[in-house]
């Protein structure tokens, strides 16, 4: 399981478009483990470059339809990065292999008025439609490249 892990991380960082500023953000919990990696444009507007994730969900009852998902810039729903602060939402409608459930990820961390290249945060993550709900909760590191 970690090679496959260590193997998609060095997937996702491989390739990845020059930014003025790389952010990631990674989680490994009960609940979920996942990376996100975003760039942002230092100028004003701060205008998104690239966007890249992965997940496990690891509820085995999400198994079948979230157990590994891949996300790309058209993932990335809301995005901010500025200051010090960092909210990054991330939506996957899902489609037939998800018999109709949508995910969103959200990650809230940094503090505003204090850049650091390494801080902390929350996630919240919710599957919703296709039967039964689920909501999760926990916390997430970040930095910069």
């Amino acid at each position: 399981m970690w090679r496959g892990m260590i193997l998609l991380a060095g997937l996702l960082t491989a390739g990845a478009a020059h930014a003025d500023s790389r952010l990631f953000c990674s989680a490994d919990d009960a609940q979920a483990r996942f990376t996100l990696e975003s760039g942002f444009a230092s100028d004003a507007g701060h205008r998104l470059n690239h966007f890249r994730g992965a997940l496990i969900v690891k509820d085995p009852a999400q198994a079948p339809a979230f157990s590994k998902r891949v996300f790309e810039s058209q993932h990335l729903s809301n995005h901010w990065a500025r200051d010090g602060e960092l909210l990054l939402e991330v939506f996957d409608e899902g489609g037939d292999d998800t018999g109709g459930a949508t995910l969103d990820l959200v990650v809230v961390a940094g503090v505003r008025g204090k850049p650091a290249a390494n801080f902390s945060g929350t996630y919240s993550l919710t599957i919703a439609g296709g039967g039964k709900s689920y909501a999760a909760e926990g916390k997430v590191s970040c930095g910069t490249k």
